[in-house]
C-alpha cells in the first residue's frame, strides 16, 4: 500500500467517522491488533513446544533402542569359555571350571 492510499483512507475514515470519533475507532483497532498478535505468538509457541516434545521422544527412543542391543554372537572359530574366576570370603582367588583329565585319550594326541 503506497502512501497516497493511506492517505485516502485516513481521508474516508474521517469523513465517515467524524474527527472525535477516530482515535478511539484507531485506539481499538490497535488493541484487536495486538491482542491478535500475542494470541498468534501463544499459539506458535504451544505449537513449537509440541514439535519439540515429539522430537525428544523420538531421540529419547532412538538411544533406548541403541542402548538395548541384542547379544552378539560370537566370531566364527571362537571357543566359547567355561572358566569364571571368583574370589572366596578371605580374598583368595578361586577358579570355577570343569575338571578334566588332561591324561585322557580324549586329551592325548598321541594316543589317536
Amino acid at each position: 500500500m503506497s502512501f497516497a492510499d493511506t492517505i485516502v483512507l485516513f481521508v474516508l475514515a474521517l469523513l465517515l467517522f467524524g474527527p472525535k470519533k477516530l482515535p478511539l475507532i484507531a485506539r481499538q483497532i490497535g488493541k484487536a491488533l495486538n491482542e491478535f498478535r500475542r494470541a498468534s505468538n501463544e499459539f506458535k509457541a504451544q505449537i513449537e513446544a509440541e514439535i519439540n516434545q515429539l522430537e525428544h521422544q523420538e531421540r529419547q527412543k532412538k538411544f533406548e533402542e541403541q542402548k538395548i542391543l541384542p547379544p552378539a554372537e560370537p566370531p566364527a572359530g571362537t571357543v566359547e569359555s567355561t572358566v569364571y574366576s571368583t574370589t572366596d570370603e578371605g580374598g583368595v582367588e578361586t577358579s570355577s571350571s570343569p575338571t578334566h583329565n588332561l591324561d585322557s585319550p580324549a586329551h592325548n594326541p598321541t594316543n589317536a
